[in-house]
């Protein structure tokens, strides 16, 4: 069972926010600043022996219990401090809409600043009592003190070796013979050639690397080849050591001496060993990104004759692209199901025991299943069986997750945790919150990242950089350790992949202890649990509202139900109104039918998304109240945006539909704190709010399927921070923009990076003011289905920075584009990437 306790993470947070600027104001505003220096000087003592601590809870349930109860207080101590963000924003809103308007009066319920100070003073002394007792306990752990972590490796996978018996390897002969190719490719010429393998963990490219090296016409290729297993450690000197021990020299030297010897003469007996032959080498199981340490290694391999290879097994596609020379790493996929069902079977069954038990086979075709093409996690379930005939422990086998069978060093979850133990501090709990959806779940980048943004788990040390950016660095840095899969880009602006089902089992067993999914058959929620999943919300336990009781420091609450059978939930809102510290609401597509005037109360939400959900009609103005609001995602049929969403003053993602026909003045263009703004599926909408200039941060517009759309509004040209624009789908939108009496020189100031026009039938004339500003920062052009588009503008030929164009399905447009006799060749020649109707135009040397 994988532990993880974050209260390290939990206590930096609630120090860090005790420690800002803003909190000092705050402290200093409300009289509390001996009670917080209080809670902070405990916290300071708590954290200097956390990181001991958390090394030491695997083998200690004692302190396990301990760091639970600390993580617990610190969370509470966490929403303790939230609350005075929460009247900090309340009174600020008020601040600036509360002396111009009447109803805000009625709209804000003014807390007796005396009764807030008595209030938050009792909380403080109680939470920092609470903390004070159970630091106190510390001391019988003789925890030691220290603020970096040691940077404890996980323990070493064995060291593999080159031999295998080719009958032990199922289901690898296509990839065997493409890795085969690869080796016997002579096309790119050069002295060494390298080639990666990628996966995660327990797919099998051990395993495919040693079929390889052991085949006969590899052997008839090279002169002679070398394995070593890398691991974790990257050290120069080591490796040195051990490439030189799998050559036939280095044999005569013995493991003793070379490891007695200086860097210099290691080189002396590298090159000695190698000379002008050629090689192949196999580097198994490499973790080291650091493109330095790789080239140091590099040129000590850089010897022998023409044609060398060099063959890595890697589980990050970041170690692929430092390490690689072939254009694209070799990825490994999982096995098929009928392969998978004969590893299963090899390793489940002694002889002959198959034909005796056909139950236990079917049962067993369904265990598979669950492993998701991983041979590793068939070969972990199928050993757990071998020997035992008992057909209800098959089944029980079958039906519990993985993470939940205790397992062996060398099984999946192990194999996979030390992909986790590799990860930097700041990603474990990002990784580890992803199992609060359900497993197939489709994550889109931008909602993953204002996902964790609400958590509060994007960390910077420089404080001008955006969090979304944080975010989308967080994203890739897994991606690219294959935490996610399936990757699918949608037009350059947004990524959709999901987790691999065992993956998810890892990121489970990681937060098992505060998350829970609640289903028909749940009968108890411990106390501890912060976050809840509803996979199916039309079958929910009878007695729920006993089973929530006590939940009331709930932070996360996500419903889903089968679209086929829509749910009523009559007391949802009692439910969800006890979860007074909820930071995530997802009620996207849910199908739930239920009124949302409770949400006003939510003080601390930062996430609400309701897109998909079709059954909610209207939205009630209480929302507005939620000014601590960072993402809002709202659905189709809305009939029209709350007449007050102009306090939603800490707004940062805002999608929406909408049945008005058009947007008011200090609605939208009041959010100053908008990054991100979809407006999609409004089928009245003519005209959009007049007041854009207002979104002065703004850096992400998309306006989609909206067909009664006429015009833009002119301050959209003072869009300064806009970097991607995407309009689509708009069949009565005009992308003229002039202004009566004015030039159309120097219309906006935009400085986009993306740009994309989609079935638009108005537009004729490609719209110039688009480009204006944005001469050196347009990377992408993206024009499709519009049909009665002339020619490209003079302009584009100027525009240096522009990477890639892709022009679909606009039929003149296309033909003027003809590489070499196009009307507009001239203009986009320079352009590095073309892609006309799905071919691409190679452009190099005109």
């Amino acid at each position: 069972m994988a532990i993880e306790s974050f209260a390290f993470n939990i206590a930096e947070k609630v120090l860090e926010k005790i420690a800002s600027h803003s909190y000092q104001e705050i402290c200093f505003a409300w009289g509390l600043k001996a009670e917080l220096r209080k809670l902070e000087d405990i916290l300071l003592t708590v954290k200097a022996v956390l990181m001991d601590a958390e090394e030491k809870q695997v083998n200690d349930h004692q302190l396990r219990l301990w760091l639970a109860k600390l993580k617990d207080a610190l969370y509470d101590a966490e929403d303790v401090l939230d609350e005075f963000e929460c009247e900090d924003q309340r009174r600020r809103v008020l601040q600036l809409y509360g002396t111009t308007c009447k109803k805000v009066g009625n709209f804000f319920s003014c807390s007796n600043p005396i009764a807030f100070r008595f209030k938050m003073s009792a909380k403080v002394k109680q939470i920092t009592e609470r903390l004070d007792e159970i630091a106190s306990q510390k001391s019988k752990f003789h925890l030691t003190e220290r603020y970096e972590s040691r940077h404890v490796m996980p323990r070493e996978r064995a060291l593999t070796h080159s031999f295998v018996q080719a009958s032990e390897v199922i289901g690898r002969d296509d990839d065997k013979e493409n890795i085969i190719r690869l080796l016997q490719d002579s096309s790119e010429g050069a002295q060494i050639s390298i080639i990666p393998i990628v996966g995660i963990g327990g797919l099998g490219k051990t395993s495919l690397a040693k079929f390889v090296y052991n085949d006969e016409r590899v052997r008839n290729q090279f002169q002679f080849q070398m394995w070593v297993c890398v691991s974790e450690e990257f050290d120069i000197k080591i490796l040195t050591e051990k490439i030189i021990k799998s050559t036939e020299i280095g044999k005569r030297y013995g493991v003793e001496n070379l490891s007695k010897m200086e860097m210099e003469q290691l080189q002396e007996i590298l090159r000695e060993s190698i000379g002008d032959k050629k090689y192949l080498l196999i580097l198994d199981d490499v973790w080291n990104d650091d493109p330095m340490k790789w080239n140091q290694l590099k040129e000590l391999l850089c010897m022998g004759a023409n044609g060398c290879k060099i063959l890595v097994t890697t589980r990050s596609n970041k170690v692929a692209s430092v390490m690689g020379t072939i254009p694209k790493a070799y990825e490994l996929s999982g096995l098929p199901e009928d392969e998978c069902v004969a590893l299963f079977t090899k390793f489940a069954f002694k002889e002959g025991q198959v034909k005796r038990y056909p139950n236990l086979l079917k049962i067993g075709v369904e265990i598979v299943k669950k492993c998701k093409g991983v041979p590793l996690a068939v070969k972990t379930l199928a050993s757990l069986l071998l020997l035992n005939t008992d057909e209800s422990y098959w089944k029980s086998i079958r039906d519990s997750e993985l993470w939940k069978i205790e397992q062996k060093e060398t099984d999946i979850l192990p194999a996979l945790r030390l992909s986790y133990e590799q990860l930097p501090a700041h990603l474990k709990k990002c990784f580890a919150y992803c199992s609060f959806y359900p497993k197939d779940y489709e994550f889109y980048n931008r909602e993953l990242i204002q996902f964790w943004m609400a958590h509060g788990l994007l960390e910077s040390a420089n404080q001008n950089e955006e969090p979304e950016d944080i975010g989308l660095r967080y994203f890739q840095e897994l991606g690219s350790r294959s935490f996610f899969q399936d990757f699918e880009v949608g037009e350059g602006i947004s990524i959709a992949c999901k987790m691999h089902d065992l993956v998810h089992d890892l990121a489970l067993s990681l937060t098992q202890n505060e998350f829970l999914a609640i289903t028909s058959s749940t009968t108890h929620i411990s106390h501890n649990i912060r976050h809840l999943l509803f996979p199916n919300s039309t079958s929910l336990p009878q007695d729920l509202s006993t089973l929530l009781q006590g939940l009331d420091r709930v932070r996360t609450a996500i419903f889903q139900s089968d679209e086929k059978s829509p749910s009523s939930q009559s007391n949802l809102d009692s439910y969800l109104l006890r979860f007074q510290y909820l930071r995530i609401l997802d009620l996207a597509h849910s199908k739930l039918e239920i009124s949302l005037d409770w949400t006003g109360a939510l003080k601390h939400l930062r996430y609400l998304h309701l897109h998909g959900n079709s059954r909610i009609k209207k939205l009630p103005n209480s929302i507005c109240k939620l000014h601590n609001l960072q993402t809002l995602m709202l659905c189709e049929g809305i009939e029209e945006l709350p007449s007050d969403i102009r306090y939603l003053i800490n707004l940062r993602y805002l999608m929406f539909s909408t049945k008005q026909k058009f947007l008011p003045k200090n609605g939208i263009g009041c959010l100053t704190s908008l990054r991100f703004l979809g407006i999609a599926n409004c089928e009245n909408l003519e005209h959009l709010f007049e007041d854009m200039q207002g979104l002065k941060h703004l850096r992400t517009l998309i306006i989609g399927d909206c067909e009664s759309l006429i015009s833009l509004p002119q301050s959209m040209k003072y869009l300064t921070t806009l970097e991607i624009l995407a309009i689509g789908n708009c069949e009565n939108l005009n992308l003229t923009l002039e202004e009566k009496g004015k030039s159309n020189k120097h219309l906006a100031q935009f400085n986009l990076q993306k740009l994309i026009l989609a079935m638009l039938p108005k537009l004729v004339d490609f719209p110039e003011w688009l480009l204006q500003g944005s001469t050196n920062t347009l990377q992408f052009l993206k024009l499709e289905s519009c049909k009665y588009l002339k020619e490209l503008p003079v302009c584009i030929q100027n525009i240096a920075s522009l990477q890639q164009l892709e022009i679909e399905d606009c039929d003149e447009l296309s033909e003027r584009c003809e590489r070499g006799k196009g009307e507009d060749w001239s203009k986009i020649a320079h352009i590095p990437k073309i892609v006309i109707d799905g071919s691409d135009i190679d452009s190099a040397d005109d």
